[in-house]
């Protein structure tokens, strides 16, 4: 009974967490995915074009945006990977490292369950090979224009996954630059951002309802830990938006890109005849890490980097109470 009862609760807080969190997420990741040159374009030939493409300047334009073009269900796509990638982490945490599942503390991005040397390798190399194909199938489920089947996974990896990518799996973790962008991401959240934290502010998830606050934890020590956070934002919300660009980069078995070929019967375009997000030519893919830095920088400015950086903001600071 008592199983049962687990089993029941942690399904529940999952459901609970991605009903208000998916339309978060898609959002950002279609704000950030969104391609939108400054200038004018090369065609084929090499003649001049403008770019055609929605241009979209803030998280809540976009968010509106999703629902005018999809609708409740484009604000839910990329539902299922991310419950069970928040499942599996939640999972993982609790039943292999040992952590309470009663604690208010769960993992995370910026939220590392381990204390030891040895728990917090562990901890990285399994969030590390985790969240490069979750984080991929999710991006590309968000943004495809395609209505994908909730309960059908064949199907959507059809949609979502280039043939080469169906038969060679790890070659999603061969993505140009995708690995870089994430494993410095996590690097900085679990050493620099976490250690910060240890140093300046003590664990606030372990104080029980009615204990006093230790007196180490003082405005002085927040006031310091915030600024620690907005400085990491100038490090961390470049490497989210570069991974984001470069997790929707599909590979194939040649060098050259091939033409996406039509997905099963059935799968029909969930919006109104027009795209919410404009995504990169994959005739002119970035090439990596840095090329992809460069592009950004050079073909739609510096501040693309910095989309929804408060958000970025509220995520790492949220870890000092969580």
């Amino acid at each position: 009974m008592g199983l049962i009862l687990f089993v029941l609760g942690f399904v529940f807080s999952i459901f609970l967490s991605s009903l208000i969190a998916v339309p978060l997420i898609g959002t950002l990741v279609r704000f950030r995915a969104n391609y939108t040159p400054k200038g004018l374009q090369l065609d084929q030939e090499g003649g001049a074009e403008a770019h055609v493409g929605p241009v979209v300047t803030s998280y809540f334009a976009m968010l509106l945006r999703v629902k005018r073009i999809e609708g409740w269900q484009g604000l839910y796509k990329g539902s299922m990977p991310i419950m069970l990638g928040s499942a599996f982490l939640t999972l993982f945490a609790t039943l292999v490292m040992d952590t309470s599942f009663a604690n208010p503390r769960s993992p995370g991005r910026y939220n590392v369950p381990a204390s030891g040397i040895l728990e917090l390798l562990e901890w990285t190399l399994v969030l590390t090979l985790l969240t490069i194909p979750f984080t991929i199938i999710t991006n590309r489920a968000i943004t495809t224009p395609r209505k994908l089947p909730w309960l059908n996974p064949l199907t959507s990896f059809h949609v979502l996954l280039t043939p080469t990518e169906r038969a060679r799996p790890w070659k999603l973790y061969t993505t140009p630059g995708f690995v870089v962008a994430q494993v410095l991401h996590i690097l900085y959240g679990v050493v620099v951002l976490h250690g910060v934290r240890l140093l300046i502010l003590p664990s606030l998830s372990d104080i029980q309802p009615g204990q006093e606050i230790p007196q180490n934890f003082t405005p002085l020590r927040l006031g310091i830990y915030v600024i620690c956070v907005m400085i990491s934002v100038i490090v961390l919300c470049p490497l989210e938006v570069i991974a984001t660009r470069l997790s929707l980069q599909r590979n194939h078995a040649g060098s050259a890109p091939v033409p996406t070929e039509e997905p099963e019967d059935g799968v029909e375009f969930i919006g109104q005849n027009e795209d919410v997000v404009g995504l990169r030519s994959e005739e002119d893919p970035y090439l990596g890490f840095v090329d992809c830095y460069k592009r950004i920088v050079n073909e739609e400015g510096v501040w693309v980097l910095y989309r929804a950086w408060w958000l970025t903001f509220l995520t790492a600071l949220s870890s000092a109470f969580s």
